[in-house]
């Protein structure tokens, strides 16, 4: 072996370019861990709803001024039918506090801020197989190269899942539709006059509004595990007669679509996250529908617990600690997301009874955990 390839396999290669890769290449570098990316694009994007999780996460990445000067803080919550009637409303800078507030950041201002200078070393990783003492990469480019450890932050399609877990073997590894909806409309428009996050909805669907800056992030799907038609009539069609400002929005972003993205809801439900010196992170091991805004939150979390154990334990015993230790929470975060999915499946008459007494509970059952 020479040189440069006995020096790699000191290095921690991070196959992923999203929030979870870039965020542990920052803290393996706040750790002195010697680490490498490869390269790759981004899964496109808009905003993203922080909730006060990943704002402490954040915070811990050494990033807190940075975050605090992006975005919109987001202070309260309404629950509204689809006609607009108050179901319910959430405090969130009560129950968060200020150390903790959320935001609605773009989704670009983000990963600009997660960016460390960790150069890309790779092309896209091709593939990825599970040697003594690391793991071996052969990416886009035909570069093959070994190193130490590999961690997968590569997202729902995770090629690192595909070589560890073959669907073929552990057909339980793969992706699948999520219970609330099997795809969504996203959108970035300016700001009717929204000023929290507010969502609408009604027999089959739902409507969100957030506000970031000067205009608002939008995400439409459809409720209990609906299909959401990829042409962007399925908008108006859904939400004709739905109260103000929804209405007005469709109209607007139909007139102007340049910003309309409409992807699958895909979850991931891997019953591993390692294999050697090989560990899955963030959605590439534990994707879930954005009921809670938790993917990004739970991905900065296992970055900051990957980074620890990588600089303060034997690689070779990685991989089952960052699963002991984060399984719980992912675990937590999917069980009530699979709760609400049912409760926003029922008749629309009796969702709108007991969900002004169901949804606080809920909400204060799903984040207390998460506070610490």
């Amino acid at each position: 072996m020479n040189g440069k390839a006995e020096w790699r396999r000191k290095f921690v290669l991070v196959v992923g370019d999203g929030i979870a890769g870039l965020a542990l290449a920052r803290a393996l570098r706040q750790r002195g861990v010697p680490v490498a990316r490869s390269g790759g694009t981004p899964r496109p994007g808009l905003a993203i709803n922080l909730p006060g999780n990943a704002i402490t996460a954040l915070d811990r990445l050494g990033l807190r001024d940075e975050i605090e000067s992006l975005g919109t803080p987001t202070r309260r919550r309404e629950y509204r039918t689809s006609r607009g009637r108050l179901l319910f409303a959430v405090d969130e800078d009560e129950f968060w506090g200020p150390a903790a507030r959320p935001r609605c950041v773009r989704r670009a201002d983000l990963l600009d801020a997660l960016a460390d200078s960790v150069p890309a070393e790779h092309a896209p990783i091709a593939s990825v197989r599970p040697v003594a003492g690391g793991a071996e990469v052969l990416d886009a480019d035909g570069f093959r190269a070994e190193y130490g450890f590999l961690a997968g932050a590569d997202g729902v399609r995770s090629t690192v899942r595909s070589a560890l877990f073959p669907e073929a073997l552990f057909p339980e590894a793969g992706t699948g539709r999520a219970v609330l909806s099997q795809a969504s409309w996203r959108f970035m428009t300016p700001n009717p006059g929204v000023d929290c996050w507010t969502v609408w909805s009604g027999a089959g669907a739902a409507f969100l509004l957030i506000p970031v800056d000067n205009q608002v992030y939008g995400y439409a799907s459809a409720t209990g595990g609906g299909a959401v038609a990829a042409d962007p009539s399925w908008l108006a069609d859904t939400f004709a007669g739905y109260a103000e400002p929804v209405s007005s929005v469709v109209d607007a972003v139909l007139r102007s679509p340049s910003t309309l993205l409409h992807s699958p809801v895909d979850e991931v439900r891997a019953p591993s996250w390692s294999s050697g010196r090989c560990v899955l992170l963030g959605d590439a091991a534990h994707a879930t529908a954005p009921v809670w805004a938790e993917g990004g939150a739970l991905a900065l979390e296992d970055a900051l617990t990957l980074a620890d154990l990588l600089a303060t334990s034997d690689w070779d015993a990685v991989g089952p600690a960052f699963e002991a230790a984060r399984r719980g929470r992912v675990a937590h975060v999917r069980a009530m997301t699979d709760r609400f999915a049912k409760t926003v499946g029922l008749p629309i008459w009796l969702r709108d009874v007991v969900t002004p007494w169901v949804g606080p509970r809920t909400y204060r059952s799903t984040y207390g955990p998460l506070r610490s």
